[in-house]
């Protein structure tokens, strides 16, 4: 028999917000978190803005000597986990360690470190690179670290897939708990990407916005949108098993119920035409939580502000849910977020979580000019209060990955 999931607990570093109060609270009320990029050179790049993260202070959650040996991505993790775990009220003395996982993944990991021990390979030699480079670098150091850090001795894993990547981790997390394998697990995503030489490189594949103007850069599904802008920060979500989660009282956010992961097999970057891969994934989902399309209240969907992704994403909609995709509200969050890459799943799935528990559709802010090919109800510029029993969540990653997970409210 298949054991129930439930989210107990939540933690969020973001230009938004850091911890999950402010950050609701900001989403809710359409605060945007894009500012012009001030960590890094970018005078000679047409990408001028992203949604940096400027108050984080990693000494709050990780002691001095430790910060200097883990690169920005951890950190971010590690504090997100904290977090999550205090929201969760989830008492490590009395937690069977071997059982308790963790899931956390990152597109691209620590980039930043390697950009900075590469340039002092170039200046100095390689008898001056640190004996921390590969720790530091390496995508898996964020879980691995989480489990040094609070004793996870169970399902320990990272999952990369872009920018699918922490949806692909919630989902594994979750088919791990319902197969009986662990009763908690830490999942989420974690990004720290806003570095010269990332940002060179997504600028040179012409995915990036040009709009230098914060206020109005992201703005999924408009006509106007040319591409997406980068984000930050990580998002983790305690998932635990219903029986376990009851037994000691504790605080059930929402419960997961369905999961979609699928692949385009099309090109590198560019989704497939129609959004076929997407149409598969939130399909799949929706039948692993043996429930029917129409009774979906909400998408939080993918929504990056490009053109392929918007106007695809928006089909594989209508493919799935047919003239009720046009009454169904929908709204891409990171018009205030920024992309998170590989934080962006697990963030998001915060945000959807919380609508549901709280009866709020947040807005797709920046949405001024409709675009023909992008005809459904994005929930503009201002959220909405309404109950809603199911909501999904999107991720597409490059690659031709796409992830969807099923949230249902908890009552």
């Amino acid at each position: 028999m298949k054991k129930r999931v439930v989210i107990t607990g939540t933690g969020v570093v973001s230009s938004v917000g850091m911890g999950t109060e402010e950050f609701w609270n900001n989403i809710k009320e359409g605060k945007s978190g894009i500012s012009k990029i001030e960590r890094v050179d970018v005078s000679d790049m047409p990408t001028k803005v992203a949604a940096e993260i400027k108050d984080f202070n990693p000494e709050i959650y990780i002691e001095k000597k430790e910060i200097r040996r883990m690169d920005r991505f951890s950190q971010y993790a590690i504090a997100a986990a904290q977090m999550a775990i205090e929201n969760s009220k989830l008492d490590l003395k009395n937690v069977n360690k071997e059982r308790l996982g963790v899931i956390v993944g990152s597109g691209i990991g620590g980039i930043e470190t390697l950009e900075n021990q590469y340039n002092t390979l170039i200046e100095k030699g390689p008898g001056r690179v640190s004996p921390f480079l590969v720790p530091m670098m390496i995508s898996n150091m964020a879980s691995g670290l989480i489990a040094i850090r609070f004793g996870a001795k169970g399902f320990v894993e990272c999952t990369v897939t872009a920018c699918a990547t922490s949806t692909n981790t919630l989902g594994d997390a979750f088919k791990v708990i319902q197969r009986g394998d662990a009763d908690a697990i830490i999942a989420g995503g974690t990004e720290a990407s806003i570095t010269r030489l990332c940002l060179a490189g997504f600028c040179s594949s012409k995915a990036m916005t040009r709009n230098e103007d914060p206020t109005t850069a992201s703005r999924p599904f408009d006509k106007e949108r040319d591409g997406f802008i980068m984000g930050e920060g990580a998002g983790m979500l305690i998932l635990e098993e219903y029986e376990h989660a009851i037994k000691r009282g504790a605080n059930i956010i929402a419960e997961v119920v369905g999961y979609g992961c699928t692949n385009d097999a099309y090109h590198i970057t560019s989704p497939a035409e129609g959004g076929e891969g997407a149409a598969r994934s939130m399909k799949t989902a929706i039948e692993d939580a043996g429930i029917n399309p129409s009774e979906i209240g909400y998408i939080n969907a993918h929504g990056t502000s490009t053109s392929a992704n918007d106007k695809n994403e928006t089909a594989a909609i209508k493919t799935v849910f047919g003239e009720y995709s046009y009454k169904l509200p929908i709204s891409s969050t990171k018009s205030m977020t920024g992309h998170m890459l590989g934080a962006t799943g697990a963030v998001e799935a915060i945000i959807t979580a919380l609508a549901l528990k709280d009866g709020f559709i947040p807005p797709t802010i920046n949405y001024n000019t409709p675009d023909p090919e992008c005809d459904l109800n994005y929930t503009p510029n201002k959220g909405i209060s309404t109950d809603i029993n199911y909501a999904l969540s999107n991720s597409l990653g490059f690659g031709g990955h796409n992830a969807t997970i099923v949230l249902k409210a908890f009552k």
